[in-house]
């Protein structure tokens, strides 16, 4: 039931961070402080289709 998702910025729209979630758990999308290197702090990203 794990399943690889992509991790977004929110304010600069790169996609950095690639993760794995349990489905049957976490049924809404992830969202996590990370660093962001083109921002070069730390910044919100969400969970990409």
């Amino acid at each position: 039931m794990r399943v690889n998702v992509t991790l977004e910025c929110t304010e600069c729209k790169e996609r950095n961070y690639l993760t794995s979630k349990n489905k049957r758990n976490n049924t809404e999308r992830l969202e996590m402080k990370k660093y962001c290197p083109r921002e070069r702090k730390a910044t919100l990203h969400r969970e990409t289709k």
